[in-house]
């Protein structure tokens, strides 16, 4: 598949809307819901979903709402030439506005993450975990590590880093490449899109019956962050639409 062509858009959302239906019908805080972490993990299941996407069957994301995302989040990279390297996300997910004196940080306000509806998995209970898509992560290969990658962005955050994986093994780019490449997301049943995705594509998209949003510039959230480890090199990559960098030393 060429990269982000229809196909290749069409499919990588079918995945996204399977992974949000999964995560917000059969995910949850581990004390409080049984997760089939076997199932998910499994090589049946992936090939199962694989074939679901193959025969063009469209999964039904059902959403209540089009509410931002926060912007409370930071993430950073780090790596060094011996292989020590660490992928952090920081959150606060929604700010509280509260700061305790002589501490210094805010007290974030997530009670609203939770599914108000009771008996669902993401319902709200007392002492329970609520859902974060923070998905910092490290790709290896050969057991050691070849690509860091993770960013702020609220429930867009495990789309982005998906892309950015997929735009260094699949694609063969850099790490700034692989930040910088158009992007799309897709958390409902209409797929987002960045204003540097072709309108010809955005036009097969719709004749083959998706709905599309087209946003008005050339980068949407997440905002990626992410190392490449290649052949003994590192090279970084900083989302161009945030106040990140990459830098060495």
């Amino acid at each position: 598949m060429g990269h982000n062509s229809a196909e290749y858009i069409t499919s990588v959302s079918e995945a996204m809307k399977i992974a949000t239906v999964e995560k917000d019908t059969r995910m949850g805080d581990p004390k409080f819901f049984d997760i089939p972490f076997e199932v998910f993990l499994s090589d049946e299941y992936s090939l199962q979903m694989a074939n679901k996407i193959k025969r063009g069957e469209k999964t039904f994301v059902p959403r209540l709402n089009t509410g931002a995302d926060p912007k409370e989040t930071t993430h950073i990279c780090v790596a060094d030439r011996f292989g020590n390297c660490v992928t952090m996300t920081h959150s606060l997910g929604s700010s509280s506005g509260v700061v305790t004196d002589g501490l210094g940080f805010m007290y974030n306000n997530c009670m609203m993450v939770f599914d108000p509806r009771p008996g669902r998995s993401g319902s709200l209970e007392p002492g329970k975990a609520r859902f974060t898509a923070l998905s910092p992560t490290i790709v290896f290969k050969n057991s050691k590590p070849l690509l860091l990658v993770g960013s702020p962005g609220g429930t867009t955050i495990t789309m982005g880093n998906l892309q950015a994986i997929l735009n260094v093994l699949d694609f063969d780019m850099n790490a700034q490449e692989a930040v910088s490449a158009p992007r799309f997301t897709t958390t409902s049943n209409t797929i987002e899109l960045t204003n540097r995705i072709l309108r010809s594509t955005e036009a097969e998209l719709q004749k083959n019956g998706y709905a599309t949003k087209r946003h008005p510039y050339s980068y949407m959230m997440p905002t990626l962050q992410t190392i490449r480890l290649s052949n003994g090199k590192l090279d970084g990559g900083a989302d161009p639409s945030g106040d990140g960098m990459a830098v060495g030393f």
